[in-house]
């Protein structure tokens, strides 16, 4: 396996090796981890991409999501995003679908509102646009490294409420519907998250988060946007252009990412697995002090 850096400082192309390798292969799959946890971000270039090839590929780093309900997928381990309707033709811009992909164009990472967060996603690209729909990301690991001292000192004991329907609204107010809320209520994390395999930490924010624990919420507010625009400020970003036959890799833990526009005409659709977070992956260390005495 030949590994070529892509990004400023973190993100990784891996050569030679297939989705099948890492399935049934363990020590492919451990020098596939290795490079996942140093890079954050991994790329896999010109795979036989089939729901069962990218589900068993998923399935080694960690158990999966369940799709909830309301969502393309729902009660598989698939996200489905598209802007394909059920009469095969492209959504208006006003319909729920599109209004969802807007929301995935905010600065985020995936599951952070809910009650087990996510170590990784992978996501591959089925049917893509002419131009435009890259992904962006960004690493929270070397914005945390950025910060100055103090100003780590105070985050690391901050923690942050999450709440999927908070981030939906900054498009639409009617994106997220009651049975949503009730089943997605609010979490709280630390704001920095240590991974226990090379000790390095990073920010654990994202446009799901809306409050601070014992902070007044316009400071709270302030203190979330001014670390989200540090952490995404260009020269720091990676571009993922999507090929037919890409796979990407991230680490939720770590990074940062956001979908970017394309003609709103041109379909595009992605599928998407989400392995959760384990203890082994640091997950007791990002729990506020309440919950880990109650558990």
């Amino acid at each position: 396996m030949d590994i070529l850096p892509l990004g400023p400082g973190f993100a990784a192309e891996l050569r030679g090796v297939t989705l099948a390798d890492v399935a049934g292969d363990a020590a492919v799959y451990a020098a596939v981890r290795a490079a996942f946890e140093q890079h954050s971000v991994i790329v896999l270039r010109d795979q036989v991409v089939t729901d069962e090839a990218q589900i068993a590929f998923s399935r080694r780093f960690g158990p999966l999501e369940v799709t909830p309900a309301a969502t393309q997928g729902a009660g598989t381990n698939l996200v489905i995003l598209t802007t394909i309707g059920k009469d095969g033709n492209v959504v208006p811009a006003d319909d729920r679908l599109a209004l969802r992909n807007r929301a995935n164009q905010l600065w985020h990472a995936d599951s952070t509102f809910k009650a087990t967060p996510a170590l990784a996603s992978v996501l591959s690209g089925r049917v893509m646009p002419a131009q435009g729909g890259e992904t962006e990301y960004v690493s929270t690991r070397l914005a945390w490294e950025r910060l100055r001292p103090a100003r780590q000192k105070q985050i690391e004991n901050l923690f942050a409420w999450h709440d999927y329907a908070h981030s939906r609204g900054k498009i639409a107010a009617n994106i997220v519907g009651a049975s949503e809320r009730a089943a997605l209520p609010p979490q709280c994390w630390r704001m920095m998250w240590k991974n226990p395999v090379n000790g390095r930490s990073a920010l654990y924010i994202a446009s799901h988060a809306y409050a601070i624990e014992g902070m007044e919420q316009s400071e709270a507010q302030k203190l979330i946007a001014e670390l989200t625009e540090a952490a995404t400020a260009p020269g720091w970003r990676y571009q993922h252009i999507w090929r037919n036959g890409d796979v990407v890799m991230w680490d939720n833990r770590a990074t940062l990412h956001r979908g970017r526009p394309w003609p709103a005409h041109e379909a595009r659709t992605m599928v998407r697995t989400t392995i959760s977070a384990t203890d082994a992956d640091g997950l007791q260390g990002v729990r506020p002090p309440a919950r880990q005495a109650a558990e």
